[in-house]
């Protein structure tokens, strides 16, 4: 028995990988073929993009472990059904329940690879790799530190401490260096609001001028400003939440919550990371009543269309309840939870069908 059980396990886990790896590599080719048309846009060559790829590759592939599960049960399993493999096994006094614990522990497996990529490979390549992006496509020095983003145009050196969900900017200050890299000029300036053809509105403005004999401030209430600093530069510290790992949504939440911010999303965000991994125990036992009843002879190909199916539909399933969660306001928790558990229940059913 721990023979067959282990058989069974490096099978699924197998069928698993390939799935994994199919899906991943054509995912990288849409996505390879979508940054062609950034080439050559500043500093956004071949390089960049292929480094690109391979750093947003560990969370993709975070997201496809479900998937690739429910493929890979549907393809091996389904395989040793079309072989008689399991008739066998349930003539030889293995019941249905066996099968479903043999591939639930190849599940295991597939849960702490997931929780292992998850929390501690995704977020971080996530994050270099959109600064990379954006640093390259902008053609600016950008340094991400706890003292906020800092940016450097020409002779200007630019802080911007805060980075508002609506993409106000505040808290920026702007350094003025001379030709001799002297200090001449710093500007505090309150908030900064993107108007068009890259032009901030400015309000509170403090402007103190610095010479060798004296300091003179100035204040205004308001002003344009006309720079070469593109919005979507300022996106690379923009807290979201697939760069995030489940301690740092935790972290956020009470931040923003203790703040009086609305943190509906962030929290639904973690609910849905919390359960990512059991969502592989849901798509394997989804895989099971299909692979047990399928009629012997029935092609991999059609194995393969009932599994694409079934995760299409439970992806979209699953989004369409958390966004209808946000628009009424519903439990995070429930509604990262009601898809998964939902599903589950019918694939049991449908197990107790077979039997």
């Amino acid at each position: 028995m721990n023979v067959l059980t282990g058989y069974i396990v490096r099978e699924v886990l197998k069928g698993s990988a390939v799935a994994v790896i199919l899906l991943l590599t054509l995912f990288n080719l849409f996505t390879f073929s979508d940054e062609l048309k950034d080439l050559g846009t500043g500093k956004y060559g071949l390089k960049e993009i292929l480094l690109y790829l391979a750093l947003i590759s560990p969370r993709v592939f975070y997201e496809l472990i479900p998937s690739s599960a429910l493929l890979g049960s549907l393809f091996v399993v389904g395989a040793m059904a079309n072989n008689q493999e399991i008739i066998a096994m349930r003539a030889a006094g293995l019941s249905i329940f066996w099968v479903i614990k043999s591939v639930m522990l190849a599940g295991v497996v597939l849960a702490f690879i997931s929780v292992l990529v998850g929390e501690f490979i995704a977020p971080e390549a996530e994050r270099t790799a959109r600064l990379i992006k954006t640093t390259a496509l902008n053609n600016k020095i950008v340094m991400h530190s706890k003292y906020g983003l800092w940016l450097r145009e020409k002779n200007k050196f630019i802080n911007v401490r805060r980075i508002e969900e609506n993409g106000i900017l505040s808290d920026i200050f702007i350094y003025e260096m001379d030709e001799k890299n002297r200090l001449v000029l710093v500007t505090k300036v309150d908030h900064a609001t993107f108007l068009n053809n890259k032009v901030w509105h400015l309000t509170g403005i403090m402007e103190t001028e610095i010479s060798e004999k004296q300091m003179y401030a100035n204040y205004k209430a308001e002003m344009e400003w006309k720079t070469s600093i593109d919005p979507d530069l300022l996106k690379v510290v923009v807290v979201k939440s697939e760069n995030m790992s489940l301690y740092d949504l935790y972290m956020y939440i009470n931040f923003l919550q203790e703040n009086n911010q609305k943190s509906q999303s962030f929290e639904l965000a973690f609910w849905s990371r919390l359960i990512n991994p059991l969502v592989i125990f849901v798509m394997l036992m989804v895989s099971i009543p299909f692979v047990v009843s399928i009629k012997r002879g029935v092609g991999t190909g059609a194995r393969m269309m009932i599994g694409i199916v079934l995760g299409m539909t439970f992806n979209i399933f699953d989004k369409i309840a958390g966004h209808v969660g946000l628009v009424y306001d519903f439990s995070p928790v429930l509604m990262a939870i009601f898809p998964s558990t939902l599903v589950f229940f019918g694939a049991v059913y449908a197990v107790s069908r077979v039997r």
